[in-house]
Protein backbone atom coordinates (compact mmCIF):
# COMPACT_ATOMS: atom_id res chain seq x y z
CA UNK A 1 0.00 0.00 0.00
CA UNK A 2 1.40 3.39 -0.99
CA UNK A 3 2.22 5.81 1.86
CA UNK A 4 -0.03 8.88 2.13
CA UNK A 5 0.30 12.40 3.51
CA UNK A 6 -1.46 11.10 6.63
CA UNK A 7 1.36 8.57 7.12
CA UNK A 8 3.94 11.36 6.73
CA UNK A 9 2.16 13.56 9.28
CA UNK A 10 1.92 10.69 11.77
CA UNK A 11 5.58 9.66 11.33
CA UNK A 12 6.88 13.24 11.64
CA UNK A 13 4.47 14.17 14.43
CA UNK A 14 3.10 17.22 12.59
CA UNK A 15 -0.19 18.37 11.14
CA UNK A 16 -1.43 17.72 7.60
CA UNK A 17 -1.18 21.48 6.96
CA UNK A 18 2.56 21.37 7.79
CA UNK A 19 3.10 18.42 5.43
CA UNK A 20 1.28 20.33 2.70
CA UNK A 21 3.51 23.39 3.22
CA UNK A 22 6.65 21.27 2.93
CA UNK A 23 5.44 19.41 -0.16
CA UNK A 24 4.57 22.67 -1.87
CA UNK A 25 7.73 24.45 -0.65
CA UNK A 26 5.75 27.20 1.07
CA UNK A 27 7.07 29.36 3.93
CA UNK A 28 5.97 29.19 7.55
CA UNK A 29 7.73 25.96 8.54
CA UNK A 30 10.72 25.91 10.91
CA UNK A 31 13.89 24.32 9.57
CA UNK A 32 13.86 21.54 12.19
CA UNK A 33 10.22 20.71 11.39
CA UNK A 34 10.87 20.74 7.67
CA UNK A 35 13.76 18.30 8.22
CA UNK A 36 11.47 15.94 10.18
CA UNK A 37 8.91 15.93 7.37
CA UNK A 38 11.56 15.36 4.69
CA UNK A 39 13.06 12.49 6.71
CA UNK A 40 9.61 10.91 7.05
CA UNK A 41 9.04 11.24 3.28
CA UNK A 42 12.37 9.52 2.57
CA UNK A 43 11.83 6.77 5.16
CA UNK A 44 8.33 5.95 3.92
CA UNK A 45 9.30 6.09 0.24
CA UNK A 46 6.53 8.56 -0.49
CA UNK A 47 6.24 9.57 -4.17
CA UNK A 48 3.98 12.50 -4.84
CA UNK A 49 1.26 12.16 -7.50
CA UNK A 50 1.79 15.52 -9.21
CA UNK A 51 -1.06 14.98 -11.63
CA UNK A 52 -3.50 14.47 -8.75
CA UNK A 53 -1.99 17.39 -6.85
CA UNK A 54 -2.37 19.70 -9.84
CA UNK A 55 -5.95 18.55 -10.31
CA UNK A 56 -6.69 19.28 -6.66
CA UNK A 57 -5.13 22.74 -6.96
CA UNK A 58 -6.98 23.42 -10.20
CA UNK A 59 -3.72 24.07 -12.06
CA UNK A 60 -4.05 24.97 -15.73
CA UNK A 61 -1.19 24.46 -18.19
CA UNK A 62 -0.67 27.23 -20.74
CA UNK A 63 0.78 25.92 -24.02
CA UNK A 64 1.59 27.63 -27.31
CA UNK A 65 1.74 25.89 -30.69
CA UNK A 66 3.67 27.72 -33.43
CA UNK A 67 2.59 26.40 -36.82
CA UNK A 68 3.33 27.35 -40.44
CA UNK A 69 0.32 28.84 -42.16
CA UNK A 70 0.12 27.80 -45.80
CA UNK A 71 -2.02 25.93 -48.33
CA UNK A 72 -0.70 22.57 -47.21
CA UNK A 73 -3.19 19.78 -46.48
CA UNK A 74 -1.04 18.18 -43.79
CA UNK A 75 -0.41 21.46 -41.96
CA UNK A 76 -4.09 22.33 -42.27
CA UNK A 77 -4.79 18.98 -40.61
CA UNK A 78 -2.21 19.72 -37.90
CA UNK A 79 -3.99 23.03 -37.20
CA UNK A 80 -7.28 21.13 -36.92
CA UNK A 81 -5.79 18.69 -34.41
CA UNK A 82 -4.55 21.58 -32.24
CA UNK A 83 -7.96 23.23 -32.46
CA UNK A 84 -9.43 19.90 -31.32
CA UNK A 85 -7.11 20.00 -28.31
CA UNK A 86 -8.28 23.56 -27.62
CA UNK A 87 -11.89 22.31 -27.65
CA UNK A 88 -10.93 19.70 -25.02
CA UNK A 89 -8.92 22.18 -22.96
CA UNK A 90 -11.33 22.50 -20.03
CA UNK A 91 -11.36 18.74 -19.47
CA UNK A 92 -7.59 18.48 -19.89
CA UNK A 93 -6.73 21.53 -17.73
CA UNK A 94 -4.95 23.28 -20.57
CA UNK A 95 -5.07 26.69 -22.17
CA UNK A 96 -3.71 26.38 -25.70
CA UNK A 97 -3.28 29.01 -28.36
CA UNK A 98 -1.83 28.94 -31.88
CA UNK A 99 0.66 31.38 -33.38
CA UNK A 100 0.70 31.23 -37.19
CA UNK A 101 3.96 31.98 -39.00
CA UNK A 102 4.93 31.97 -42.70
CA UNK A 103 6.40 28.62 -43.82
CA UNK A 104 10.16 28.20 -44.18
CA UNK A 105 10.83 31.62 -42.60
CA UNK A 106 13.43 31.36 -39.79
CA UNK A 107 13.14 35.04 -38.81
CA UNK A 108 9.37 34.79 -38.38
CA UNK A 109 9.77 31.63 -36.28
CA UNK A 110 12.38 33.32 -34.07
CA UNK A 111 10.07 36.33 -33.58
CA UNK A 112 7.30 33.97 -32.46
CA UNK A 113 9.63 32.12 -30.07
CA UNK A 114 10.74 35.46 -28.59
CA UNK A 115 7.11 36.39 -27.94
CA UNK A 116 6.65 33.06 -26.18
CA UNK A 117 9.75 33.74 -24.09
CA UNK A 118 8.26 37.04 -22.94
CA UNK A 119 4.93 35.39 -22.03
CA UNK A 120 6.54 32.49 -20.11
CA UNK A 121 3.86 29.81 -20.73
CA UNK A 122 4.06 26.25 -19.37
CA UNK A 123 5.50 25.05 -22.70
CA UNK A 124 5.74 25.55 -26.46
CA UNK A 125 5.53 23.19 -29.44
CA UNK A 126 6.63 24.27 -32.91
CA UNK A 127 7.51 23.01 -36.38
CA UNK A 128 11.27 23.56 -36.48
CA UNK A 129 13.40 25.20 -39.14
CA UNK A 130 17.03 24.13 -39.06
CA UNK A 131 18.76 27.52 -38.70
CA UNK A 132 21.31 28.88 -36.17
CA UNK A 133 19.00 31.69 -35.07
CA UNK A 134 16.23 29.20 -34.30
CA UNK A 135 18.61 27.09 -32.23
CA UNK A 136 19.69 30.17 -30.30
CA UNK A 137 16.06 31.08 -29.57
CA UNK A 138 15.37 27.55 -28.31
CA UNK A 139 18.42 27.87 -26.06
CA UNK A 140 16.98 31.05 -24.53
CA UNK A 141 13.69 29.25 -23.83
CA UNK A 142 15.66 26.45 -22.16
CA UNK A 143 17.51 28.94 -19.96
CA UNK A 144 14.17 30.46 -18.93
CA UNK A 145 12.88 27.02 -17.91
CA UNK A 146 10.20 26.83 -20.65
CA UNK A 147 9.85 23.27 -22.02
CA UNK A 148 9.99 22.95 -25.83
CA UNK A 149 8.79 20.23 -28.20
CA UNK A 150 9.57 20.17 -31.92
CA UNK A 151 6.76 18.92 -34.18
CA UNK A 152 7.13 17.08 -37.52
CA UNK A 153 10.62 18.50 -38.18
CA UNK A 154 13.32 18.29 -35.52
CA UNK A 155 16.40 20.10 -34.17
CA UNK A 156 18.14 17.07 -32.64
CA UNK A 157 21.34 18.80 -31.54
CA UNK A 158 19.52 21.83 -30.07
CA UNK A 159 18.31 22.14 -26.48
CA UNK A 160 14.69 21.20 -27.19
CA UNK A 161 13.15 18.74 -24.71
CA UNK A 162 11.42 16.33 -27.09
CA UNK A 163 10.60 15.65 -30.74
CA UNK A 164 7.06 14.58 -31.69
CA UNK A 165 7.37 13.13 -35.17
CA UNK A 166 8.45 10.18 -37.24
CA UNK A 167 12.00 8.99 -37.92
CA UNK A 168 12.40 10.82 -41.22
CA UNK A 169 15.54 9.00 -42.34
CA UNK A 170 13.65 5.71 -41.88
CA UNK A 171 10.72 7.20 -43.81
CA UNK A 172 13.01 8.16 -46.70
CA UNK A 173 14.63 4.73 -46.70
CA UNK A 174 11.20 3.12 -46.79
CA UNK A 175 10.25 5.29 -49.78
CA UNK A 176 13.51 4.34 -51.51
CA UNK A 177 12.88 0.65 -50.95
CA UNK A 178 9.33 0.92 -52.27
CA UNK A 179 10.47 2.89 -55.33
CA UNK A 180 13.22 0.41 -56.15
CA UNK A 181 10.92 -2.58 -55.74
CA UNK A 182 8.16 -0.99 -57.82
CA UNK A 183 10.60 -0.18 -60.62
CA UNK A 184 12.42 -3.52 -60.51
CA UNK A 185 12.23 -5.74 -63.57
CA UNK A 186 13.82 -6.16 -66.99
CA UNK A 187 13.32 -2.47 -67.82
CA UNK A 188 15.34 -1.30 -64.81
CA UNK A 189 18.00 -3.99 -65.24
CA UNK A 190 18.61 -3.20 -68.92
CA UNK A 191 18.06 0.54 -69.25
CA UNK A 192 18.01 1.97 -65.75
CA UNK A 193 15.46 4.54 -64.59
CA UNK A 194 15.25 8.24 -63.78
CA UNK A 195 13.49 9.46 -60.64
CA UNK A 196 12.46 13.00 -59.71
CA UNK A 197 12.24 14.20 -56.10
CA UNK A 198 9.85 16.96 -55.02
CA UNK A 199 10.64 18.68 -51.70
CA UNK A 200 9.22 21.68 -49.90
CA UNK A 201 12.50 23.24 -48.80
CA UNK A 202 15.90 21.97 -47.82
CA UNK A 203 15.77 24.40 -44.88
CA UNK A 204 13.74 21.91 -42.85
CA UNK A 205 15.45 18.85 -41.44
CA UNK A 206 12.60 16.42 -42.09
CA UNK A 207 12.87 17.00 -45.86
CA UNK A 208 16.67 16.70 -45.81
CA UNK A 209 16.53 13.51 -43.76
CA UNK A 210 13.92 11.93 -46.02
CA UNK A 211 16.08 12.72 -49.04
CA UNK A 212 19.12 11.28 -47.26
CA UNK A 213 17.32 8.03 -46.48
CA UNK A 214 15.84 7.75 -49.98
CA UNK A 215 19.16 8.42 -51.71
CA UNK A 216 20.99 5.95 -49.47
CA UNK A 217 18.73 3.03 -50.32
CA UNK A 218 18.71 3.84 -54.04
CA UNK A 219 22.50 4.10 -54.07
CA UNK A 220 22.98 0.90 -52.05
CA UNK A 221 20.43 -1.36 -53.72
CA UNK A 222 19.36 0.19 -57.03
CA UNK A 223 22.45 1.68 -58.71
CA UNK A 224 20.68 1.82 -62.10
CA UNK A 225 18.27 4.45 -60.76
CA UNK A 226 19.31 8.06 -61.41
CA UNK A 227 17.94 10.68 -59.01
CA UNK A 228 17.51 14.11 -60.63
CA UNK A 229 18.36 17.34 -58.74
CA UNK A 230 15.73 18.10 -56.11
CA UNK A 231 12.72 20.19 -57.12
CA UNK A 232 11.62 22.66 -54.42
CA UNK A 233 7.91 23.44 -54.39
CA UNK A 234 7.77 25.29 -51.03
CA UNK A 235 4.88 22.97 -50.07
CA UNK A 236 2.70 25.13 -52.34
CA UNK A 237 0.38 23.19 -54.70
CA UNK A 238 0.56 25.77 -57.51
CA UNK A 239 4.36 25.94 -57.45
CA UNK A 240 4.61 22.16 -57.09
CA UNK A 241 2.45 21.71 -60.20
CA UNK A 242 4.67 24.10 -62.15
CA UNK A 243 8.01 22.52 -61.21
CA UNK A 244 6.78 18.94 -61.70
CA UNK A 245 5.17 19.72 -65.06
CA UNK A 246 8.38 21.38 -66.20
CA UNK A 247 10.46 18.39 -65.09
CA UNK A 248 8.17 15.98 -66.94
CA UNK A 249 8.54 18.06 -70.12
CA UNK A 250 12.34 18.23 -69.84
CA UNK A 251 12.82 14.57 -68.87
CA UNK A 252 10.48 12.35 -70.84
CA UNK A 253 12.14 9.28 -69.28
CA UNK A 254 11.09 10.00 -65.66
CA UNK A 255 9.93 6.64 -64.33
CA UNK A 256 9.20 7.65 -60.75
CA UNK A 257 8.50 10.65 -58.53
CA UNK A 258 9.09 10.82 -54.77
CA UNK A 259 7.23 13.67 -53.11
CA UNK A 260 8.89 13.97 -49.72
CA UNK A 261 7.02 17.11 -48.63
CA UNK A 262 3.60 18.60 -49.30
CA UNK A 263 2.04 20.37 -52.28
CA UNK A 264 0.71 17.02 -53.49
CA UNK A 265 -2.43 18.49 -55.03
CA UNK A 266 -0.18 20.23 -57.53
CA UNK A 267 1.87 17.10 -58.12
CA UNK A 268 -1.30 15.12 -58.83
CA UNK A 269 -2.55 17.71 -61.34
CA UNK A 270 0.82 17.75 -63.11
CA UNK A 271 0.88 13.95 -63.47
CA UNK A 272 -2.74 13.85 -64.65
CA UNK A 273 -2.12 16.54 -67.28
CA UNK A 274 1.20 15.17 -68.55
CA UNK A 275 -0.42 12.78 -71.01
CA UNK A 276 2.57 10.46 -70.84
CA UNK A 277 2.31 7.05 -72.49
CA UNK A 278 3.67 5.50 -69.29
CA UNK A 279 2.67 7.19 -66.05
CA UNK A 280 5.54 7.56 -63.57
CA UNK A 281 5.32 5.70 -60.28
CA UNK A 282 4.51 8.15 -57.49
CA UNK A 283 5.29 7.82 -53.77
CA UNK A 284 4.12 10.63 -51.49
CA UNK A 285 3.77 11.56 -47.84
CA UNK A 286 0.64 12.13 -45.73
CA UNK A 287 -2.77 10.59 -46.26
CA UNK A 288 -4.99 13.59 -47.03
CA UNK A 289 -8.21 13.87 -49.01
CA UNK A 290 -6.25 14.52 -52.21
CA UNK A 291 -3.67 11.75 -51.78
CA UNK A 292 -6.39 9.31 -50.72
CA UNK A 293 -8.35 10.05 -53.92
CA UNK A 294 -5.18 9.79 -56.02
CA UNK A 295 -4.38 6.40 -54.46
CA UNK A 296 -7.88 5.15 -55.22
CA UNK A 297 -7.64 6.42 -58.82
CA UNK A 298 -4.17 4.98 -59.42
CA UNK A 299 -2.37 8.32 -59.79
CA UNK A 300 -0.30 7.70 -56.64
CA UNK A 301 1.12 4.26 -55.86
CA UNK A 302 1.97 4.55 -52.14
CA UNK A 303 1.62 7.05 -49.30
CA UNK A 304 3.73 7.19 -46.15
CA UNK A 305 1.70 8.70 -43.33
CA UNK A 306 2.27 10.15 -39.88
CA UNK A 307 -0.59 10.68 -37.43
CA UNK A 308 -0.89 14.43 -36.79
CA UNK A 309 -3.35 13.81 -33.96
CA UNK A 310 -0.90 11.51 -32.19
CA UNK A 311 1.83 14.14 -32.58
CA UNK A 312 -0.30 16.89 -31.03
CA UNK A 313 -1.45 14.67 -28.16
CA UNK A 314 2.13 13.53 -27.61
CA UNK A 315 3.40 17.11 -27.52
CA UNK A 316 0.81 18.03 -24.89
CA UNK A 317 1.59 14.97 -22.74
CA UNK A 318 5.33 15.67 -22.92
CA UNK A 319 4.94 19.38 -22.11
CA UNK A 320 2.80 18.49 -19.09
CA UNK A 321 5.38 15.98 -17.91
CA UNK A 322 8.23 18.46 -18.37
CA UNK A 323 6.30 21.18 -16.55
CA UNK A 324 5.79 18.76 -13.63
CA UNK A 325 9.34 17.39 -13.69
CA UNK A 326 8.11 13.89 -14.55
CA UNK A 327 9.74 11.38 -16.95
CA UNK A 328 8.51 10.89 -20.51
CA UNK A 329 7.30 7.39 -21.43
CA UNK A 330 9.25 6.83 -24.66
CA UNK A 331 7.11 3.96 -25.98
CA UNK A 332 3.93 5.95 -25.62
CA UNK A 333 5.36 8.89 -27.55
CA UNK A 334 6.83 6.97 -30.49
CA UNK A 335 5.20 8.14 -33.74
CA UNK A 336 4.94 5.31 -36.25
CA UNK A 337 5.19 5.36 -40.05
CA UNK A 338 2.11 3.97 -41.80
CA UNK A 339 2.28 2.76 -45.41
CA UNK A 340 -0.90 2.94 -47.48
CA UNK A 341 -1.56 1.43 -50.90
CA UNK A 342 -4.80 1.45 -52.85
CA UNK A 343 -5.56 -1.95 -51.32
CA UNK A 344 -5.38 -1.04 -47.62
CA UNK A 345 -6.94 2.42 -47.44
CA UNK A 346 -8.66 2.86 -44.07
Amino acid sequence: MKPTVHDIAKSAGVSLATVDRVLNDRPGVRAVTRSKVEEAIAALGYVRDLAAANLAKGRTYSFVFILPENDNSFMIGLHEEVRGAIARSSAERTHIRIIDVPPFDPDALVDALEKVLAEKPSGVAFVAIDAPEVRAAVGRLKEAGIPTVTLVSDLPDASRDHYAGIDNIAAGRTAGSLMGRFLSGPFLAERGATVAVLAGSMLVRDHRERLEGFSSVIGESYPNVLILPVLEGRDDPALAETVVADALRRHADIAGIYSLGAGNRGLIRAVQKAGMSRRPLVIAHELTASTRAALAEGVIDAVLNQDAGHEVRSAIRVLKAKADGLPVIAGQERIRIDIFLKDNLP
